[in-house]
């Protein structure tokens, strides 16, 4: 399980991985000031990926940040310099501290929330050679299915994404070494779904529950 070490999901689908650098993802309900991130990634604009708040409360001086383009100008109003806000948009490629980083589509194809047009996104993580999918808010689309990861973060709450049963679906396409659920047990769906959408997997599939909140 080296691959996970260091990696926690702290809230909802707030991700914090420490692999030499501090990567925050979609921080949300951060409970103090760590100021410690030296990259922020969020997926989208909705305020439980994109959370002011949070955000001051783990960049520091020189943190970087990777915002869709609807969020950059509030980027600019937490405080970041431009030469350190990043816009992304889907199909791009980065690298940073010797991160590789893609993006990824994230949208919803029969439901509202998410629509394909907003070119909100998902990661993809290349860390010591192992590569780390950060889904976002989406359901099980022919882009998410064609990622190539050995660990993924999966919306398993349904309603804005995935419920579990296409989460586990998703993950029986793209066959990661792990799969870690994410996006239940707060703001939607339930504490249960983890253990739903870890006994719908393949037994080839490891999952791991690290939601702590």
């Amino acid at each position: 399980m080296e691959e996970l070490n260091g990696i926690e999901v702290l809230v909802h689908s707030s991700i914090r991985i420490d692999k030499g650098k501090i990567i925050y993802i979609d921080p949300f309900k951060i409970n103090k000031n760590y100021n410690d991130a030296d990259l922020i990634l969020c997926t989208h604009s909705h305020y439980d990926h994109f959370s002011p708040e949070d955000i001051k409360k783990v960049m520091k001086e020189n943190t970087m940040i990777l915002v869709t383009e609807d969020a950059f100008e509030d980027a600019k109003e937490i405080g970041f310099i431009e030469e350190n806000i990043v816009k992304v948009k889907p199909y791009e490629e980065y690298d940073f501290f010797g991160i590789d980083i893609e993006t990824i589509p994230a949208y919803n194809k029969h439901k509202e929330f998410h629509p394909k047009e907003k070119n909100w996104v998902g990661y993809v993580l290349e860390i010591d050679e192992v590569r780390y999918y950060i889904a976002g808010d989406t359901d099980c689309t022919k882009e998410a299915s064609n990622v190539e990861c050995d660990v993924a973060f999966l919306p398993v709450g349904g309603t804005y994404t995935m419920d579990y049963i296409e989460a586990a679906s998703l993950a029986t396409k793209i066959n990661p070494k792990y799969v870690i659920p994410t996006h239940y047990g707060s703001i939607v769906g339930n504490k249960e779904d983890g253990e739903l959408f870890k006994n719908s997997l393949s037994k080839k599939i490891k999952c791991e529950l690290l939601l702590k909140n």
